[in-house]
């Protein structure tokens, strides 16, 4: 008999030309904490908040993919939204209900990195 393997958390590993912009970015734009750095100088960074994490990795020549690198759920994706305008993230998507019970948008990093953004509508 086969034992079944156990899967623990998955983390986005994101390319970005600029370490210190886009960890700017995620750090005072989006509220996430610098957990871990590595390097010097540094080129791969750690970020959480919440359950959320992501991996930056310094790729200078890096050329974002049109598709998203990541969907991050929320409880509300109205806030994050705005706080997405405010801070000058490029939104790629506007906010809208899906007919699959999601509010849901997608925004770009400084580097082009699109990430998909939804909320579980409750019925």
């Amino acid at each position: 008999m086969q034992h079944p393997v156990k899967f623990g958390r998955i983390a986005a590993v994101i390319p970005v030309k600029n370490i210190k912009i886009s960890s700017e970015f995620y750090i005072n734009g989006l509220s996430f904490n610098d957990v871990f750095a590595n390097g010097d100088p540094v080129g791969f960074m750690i970020l959480k908040r919440e359950d959320a994490e992501l991996h930056l990795t310094l790729q200078p020549q890096h050329k974002a993919p049109s598709c998203p690198v990541a969907h991050l759920l929320v409880d509300d994706a109205n806030a994050l939204y705005t706080q997405c305008q405010n801070i000058g993230a490029k939104i790629i998507k506007g906010i809208q209900d899906k007919d699959y019970g999601i509010r849901a948008f997608v925004f770009a990093d400084p580097d082009g990195n699109r990430i998909d953004v939804g909320q579980i509508l409750r019925k």
